[in-house]
């Protein structure tokens, strides 16, 4: 007979996947809608709010809803001018959510998070990007218009300020699917912070939820019809690289003509510019 090792959750802790620690048939997890996530190292995957947006899933569409409406109360805040420092880190700040091990990690499920300085972007270019003249927001006001805010936001920031977006809608998915399938001694009740935004307190609330535990930590698992491999936005860099085809495809004479002027009247005059000087010309040009 053999003995298997087993971890205080239940499962086994030589296991790669989730369905090996947990013990779990592949095909439960894939039949329930989610990823059999590794445990051992971040996945390169993201979620991807255009699948959110797009989708006719009601459930989906109600995340979407939430998101704009959060993103609406940052617009709000931001163009007052009233965000302290301490709002700003109540409001802007988000924790990496490596519990869902997904994103790009160099060992384990530990990646960067948001910082400072995406806080503060999103501060200073909400009232740029969600005009509150219009009224209400649009379709066209979508999560995606955020990785043109600085340079260094891609696919993997947009995946985790969604994630932080959606984190209650995941808590309650894992714990559906915690209470199906596994053990009582394979989860355990966990208070998962800023799982809820209170729009009536203007504050983000703790949720406690019924987990699967591994290594002492909650795991979550994410749908995988959200979730994408590839670039499915423009992010900074990649519109940057592309800036010197873009006036061709402007659909005004005038208007193109506009951008070559003012691009070129970024660049100096005297001596063929550097790489560094087209960059920040395109850049300031966009």
């Amino acid at each position: 007979m053999t003995t298997t090792t087993v971890t205080q959750s239940g499962g086994n802790q030589f296991g790669v996947l989730f369905s090996d620690v947990f013990e779990v048939h592949p095909e439960v997890i894939e039949t329930f809608g989610a990823l059999d996530i590794s445990l051992v190292a971040d996945l390169p995957l993201f979620i991807d709010p255009f699948l959110l947006f797009h989708s006719e899933k009601p459930e989906y569409q109600a995340l979407h809803k939430g998101i704009i409406q959060y993103l609406k109360f940052l617009r709000d805040q931001s163009v007052s001018g009233r965000v302290s420092d301490g709002l700003l880190k109540a409001w802007f700040f988000f924790k990496e959510v490596d519990n869902t091990w997904l994103g790009f990690s160099m060992d384990g499920n530990r990646g960067s998070g948001l910082g400072v300085t995406f806080a503060r972007a999103l501060r200073q270019n909400f009232g740029r990007l969600l005009d509150p003249q219009q009224g209400a927001v649009t379709k066209d006001y979508h999560l995606e218009k955020l990785c043109l805010i600085a340079g260094g936001v891609g696919r993997d920031r947009i995946s985790d300020f969604t994630t932080n977006l959606i984190k209650g809608f995941l808590c309650q998915f894992t714990q559906s699917f915690a209470i199906q399938h596994l053990r009582p001694n394979q989860r355990q009740t966990r208070r998962v912070e800023k799982a809820e935004f209170n729009f009536t307190t203007r504050a983000w609330v703790t949720v406690t939820y019924e987990l699967p535990v591994f290594k002492g930590e909650f795991v979550l698992l994410v749908p995988a019809d959200i979730l994408a491999r590839d670039d499915t936005w423009i992010n900074n860099s990649d519109l940057s690289a592309q800036f010197e085809h873009l006036p061709q495809s402007l659909p005004d004479d005038a208007i193109r003509a506009q951008v070559n002027d003012y691009f070129m009247g970024l660049l100096p005059e005297d001596d063929e510019p550097t790489a560094k000087q087209r960059q920040e010309a395109r850049l300031k040009t966009l």
